[in-house]
C-alpha cells in the first residue's frame, strides 16, 4: 500500500506542475507568440510609402496600410 501512495503523490506532483507550466504558457508566452505573429503577417501584406520625407518624420521608419486602412509601422519594410 505504501508503494501505491508514493505512486499516487508524483503522479499528483506531476499534474500540478504540467498545469502551473501550461497555465504559465497559455497566458504569458502564447499572447507574445500570437501579437508578433499578427504582426509579421500584417507587415507582408501592407504598402508602405517609404520616401525620404516619410522617413525623417518617423524616425527612420515606414508607415504602411493594408488596403488604405489604420496606418501602421513596419519597421523592415521600405
Amino acid at each position: 500500500m505504501k508503494e501505491a501512495t508514493g505512486e499516487l503523490n508524483s503522479t499528483v506532483i506531476v499534474v500540478i506542475t504540467v498545469g502551473v507550466l501550461m497555465t504559465f504558457f497559455f497566458s504569458y508566452l502564447w499572447p507574445i507568440i500570437k501579437h508578433n505573429f499578427e504582426a509579421e503577417s500584417q507587415c507582408s501584406k501592407a504598402t508602405c510609402v517609404c520616401d525620404d520625407e516619410t522617413r525623417k518624420d518617423h524616425n527612420g521608419n515606414c508607415y504602411c496600410s493594408i488596403d488604405g486602412g489604420e496606418s501602421f509601422e513596419c519597421v523592415y519594410k521600405g
